[in-house]
């Protein structure tokens, strides 16, 4: 949409939801959200498709949201792209948001470039910066780009909504304040807007780990330094005994010693546990702005010049595949000795 078809105002974010939950990335959007509208003296809308929602919402104003828009209908209860983009495509043109912003998960990634083609706007995916051009008041989206080598700058000036997604875990929540108050909108749609061309089969949960590594509170992730898949082993042995989730590293998952749902980094999975534990893994700049939010970051490797030996805040020089059975044994010793 060009920006001279009406008057722009309002920064949404897309909110999520499974079997009628909100998801946890629906609040860290609202805490980007938040700072974008503050500093454009604007209103901070949530907007979520679904069925069986309209009860469950007020936690997304408890975050920071002042306007929710709701589309409650059972047509929506799986997300599929064209239903779902067709009815945010018509709340787009009736209300004309500035800014749009979604969380670049899977729904996010499938929903919001089929949005964008529809509105003939600009899309930047998987950015890890967003701010207000004070001088223009434009969007400022930074990402990675050529690998993750260098950083890009991204404006849409002569469209609107300005329209990006950024990494989940990426930022965090804003506490909850029960106080807050807004405004819940539920609208409806033309039966058309609901039609699709795909149907439901089943939903394949992934059995590979208890729970996904960017909803984890500790990730142990392995690399290409454990040299051999067998050794991947020592690795589930050593999550286990800290409750952790298993990651990786691309090149341990394109050597297939572990599923690609396990891969963290730019081309995987955004993760902000409380601890990252890391083994052989060498630090490339795409792993590194994968894990770099976690609050403790433990790495092990035996080269010295190591890069994730810049960004760690302990760090163990030595071969992983000597290291890691240590900690084992160690954690083991200390387990069996602690109090029931």
């Amino acid at each position: 949409m060009k920006s001279t078809e009406g008057t722009f105002q309002s920064v949404w974010t897309l909110g999520e939801q499974r079997d009628g939950r909100i998801s946890p990335v629906s609040y860290e959007l609202l805490a980007w959200g938040r700072d974008l509208a503050d500093k454009r003296g604007t209103t901070l809308a949530s907007v979520i498709l679904g069925y069986n929602l309209k009860d469950r919402v007020n936690t997304l104003i408890e975050h920071g949201a002042d306007i929710i828009y709701v589309v409650d209908n059972p047509a929506l209860e799986h997300a599929y792209p064209d239903a779902h983009a067709a009815v945010l495509e018509k709340l787009v043109r009736e209300f004309l948001p500035e800014i749009f912003i979604a969380s670049a998960t899977t729904y996010g990634r499938t929903i919001m470039p089929v949005l964008a083609a529809k509105l003939e706007t600009g899309l930047t995916a998987d950015c890890t910066g967003l701010d207000i051009d004070p001088e223009t008041g434009l969007l400022i989206q930074t990402r990675p780009a050529i690998g993750g080598n260098v950083m890009a700058t991204i404006k849409t000036p002569k469209h609107r909504p300005q329209m990006s997604t950024v990494r989940p875990r990426s930022r965090k929540p804003l506490a909850s304040d029960a106080s807050r108050k807004g405004q819940v909108i539920v609208r409806e749609c033309p039966d058309d807007a609901y039609a699709s061309k795909v149907k439901f089969l089943e939903f394949i949960k992934d059995e590979t780990t208890a729970l996904p590594i960017q909803e984890a509170e500790i990730v142990v992730s392995g690399g290409k330094g454990l040299k051999d898949a067998k050794n991947f082993q020592m690795v589930h042995e050593l999550a286990d005994l800290l409750g952790a989730s298993v990651g990786a590293s691309r090149q341990a998952v394109d050597l297939g010693w572990i599923p690609y749902s396990h891969q963290v980094g730019l081309s995987g999975k955004t993760v902000s546990p409380h601890l990252y534990v890391c083994a052989g893994v060498s630090g490339a700049v795409q792993h590194i702005a994968g894990m770099s939010s976690a609050d403790i970051v433990v790495a092990i490797n035996n080269d010295p010049d190591a890069p994730i030996f810049r960004v760690c805040d302990f760090g163990i020089v030595g071969d992983a595949i000597e290291i890691i059975p240590i900690l084992i044994e160690k954690l083991q010793s200390q387990k069996a000795t602690s109090p029931k």
